[in-house]
């Protein structure tokens, strides 16, 4: 009985472990403020990365589709569960990922007998300032913190998660605008794909442009924008590639 404490710390290891595996080849996930409101952005084959939660919400996030479902679902759930016994403003992403998808994820993750969840996942939300947005950083175990700067990254390895997003910040410091933001964010995705480091010898601007466009093949480029400008109740708008400016066939 002494090592039953023991064996439950090396189990939560392996499963760890596991989920690092599991998730080693999924690309990543971005969120940057830009001065239309907030960018989600992703690249997935087949599935959907990018999501609207609610009227100021939304949610990037990569794993196995199933498990997205289910954390998309229960986001949902909760929020016009708080929309409906208090108000349509009053809902919190700190109180959803507090009080409901981090205990979830927590315990999926947590209880040895049962399959944890398999993803990773940023949750956003829209305010009337960039000062006052939320963006969150959502761990397959329940962990979670809220980020500071205009730029989130979410990936498996915590170390690329953070040189990516200093490199995609320290890129649009001249000048943001949602086609660079754009374009930044799919040159970072091609170097964590590729394996270029983005804090020494970065292959210059030129190869990027060109790598990602070239990498692309069939994959698909999820963007939506949580539109501070919208009239609408609702804030996410979809986007397109073009929509923004950018042709992923042309040459840099």
């Amino acid at each position: 009985m002494t090592d039953e404490p023991y064996r439950w710390l090396e189990a939560i290891g392996n499963r760890r472990e596991y989920i690092r595996e599991q998730l080693k080849g999924a690309t990543p996930g971005f969120a940057v403020q830009v001065p239309e409101g907030i960018l989600l952005l992703g690249v997935g084959i087949g599935q959907s990365k990018v999501f609207e939660l609610f009227d100021r919400h939304g949610m990037v996030a990569l794993g196995h589709p199933a498990d997205i479902e289910r954390i998309r679902q229960a986001a949902i759930d909760a929020a016009h569960m708080e929309a409906f016994t208090r108000a349509p403003e009053d809902v919190s992403l700190r109180r959803l990922v507090g009080f409901g998808l981090g205990p979830q994820l927590k315990a999926a993750f947590e209880q040895i007998f049962n399959s944890p969840f398999l993803v990773e996942l940023l949750l956003v939300e829209l305010h009337g300032s960039a000062g006052e947005d939320v963006v969150i950083r959502l761990r397959h175990d329940g962990t979670f913190e809220k980020v500071k700067g205009p730029v989130a990254v979410a990936i498996v390895e915590p170390e690329l998660e953070r040189s990516a997003a200093t490199w995609v910040e320290a890129q649009l410091q001249t000048g943001i605008t949602l086609k660079s933001a754009v374009e930044t964010c799919l040159q970072a995705w091609w170097c964590l794909a590729e394996g270029k480091s983005l804090t020494d010898q970065t292959p210059d601007e030129n190869e990027r442009r060109n790598g990602w466009r070239k990498s692309l093949g069939d994959r698909e480029v999820e963007l939506a924008l949580l539109s501070r400008v919208s009239r609408r109740l609702a804030h996410y708008e979809p986007l397109t590639l073009a929509s923004v400016g950018i042709d992923p066939k042309a040459a840099a």
